[in-house]
């Protein structure tokens, strides 16, 4: 498996990008503003969206893509989300007013996108590829992701606050090489950060002790304007590894 993040920022500005990262050619882990970073020809080739939860720094793109891609594949793009999650996007998004119905266009027998719910724990597999939901702990539905080469894996939390169920799921996983989770907030907006359910430094120090495999650990969702203090404090804090700060176009084999 190749991975290739095309957006890991808490938000938008001149060279940031929203979350989304694209795993070979053809599958893509959430769907923010970094999807606008690939080039036709690249958009054309993605079947699968695997989508962590419905908040719109992850989602945004996915109108985008369909309606740029639809009429140039010939068969849908789909869709993996919890159940929530795919509810919100049908009556908040691809609701003829935000935007069209891509699932029943140009014809309900032959869609540009159609929907597929996942669940926690049930792999879908693809080709030699397996894609399992990991439990996370966030403000509305949310889920992470295991993507497992067969050689080794790769944890993608998503958006995520403490969660002992995701560290028993991550510590079951024997095969682990890499672990991207997030930090959105610094030490100074913990509160801020607890009211939106996102780690804070303090906080992701603590409940990295509860990693019990050797993994290379990467921090996402980093904010503009207090990204370098954070990670500073999250250095500072973490006693046990050595997280590395996640960055565009970064690229994991795996």
């Amino acid at each position: 498996m190749r991975l290739r993040v095309l957006g890991c920022s808490g938000g938008i500005g001149a060279n940031s990008h929203t979350t989304a990262m694209l795993l070979d050619e053809d599958i893509l882990i959430d769907a923010g503003t970094g999807v606008g970073t690939l080039s036709l020809d690249e958009l054309s080739k993605i079947d699968h969206v695997f989508v962590t939860h419905a908040h719109l720094d992850h989602t945004a793109f996915i109108p985008f893509l369909v309606d740029t891609t639809g009429s140039l594949r010939d068969r849908p793009l789909v869709v993996h989300a919890l159940p929530s999650t795919l509810k919100c996007l049908q009556t908040h998004i691809f609701n003829w007013h935000v935007w069209p119905d891509f699932s029943c266009i140009p014809n309900a027998a032959c869609p540009y996108m159609r929907y597929e719910p996942i669940a926690v724990g049930e792999t879908v597999v693809l080709g030699s590829r397996k894609i399992t939901p990991v439990p996370a702990h966030h403000v509305i539905p949310a889920v992470g992701f295991q993507l497992d080469s067969g050689r080794s894996s790769l944890v993608f939390t998503g958006d995520t606050t403490a969660s002992d169920a995701l560290w028993e799921a991550i510590n079951q996983i024997t095969n682990l090489r890499y672990l991207i989770i997030e930090s959105a907030f610094s030490n100074a907006n913990q509160d801020l950060a607890i009211r939106s359910g996102h780690f804070y430094p303090a906080m992701l120090a603590d409940e990295l002790n509860k990693l019990q495999r050797d993994a290379e650990i990467y921090i996402t969702h980093l904010r503009q304007g207090e990204a370098e203090v954070t990670m500073r404090e999250i250095l500072a804090g973490v006693t046990c590894f050595s997280p590395h700060r996640l960055m565009s176009n970064h690229i994991f084999e795996f």
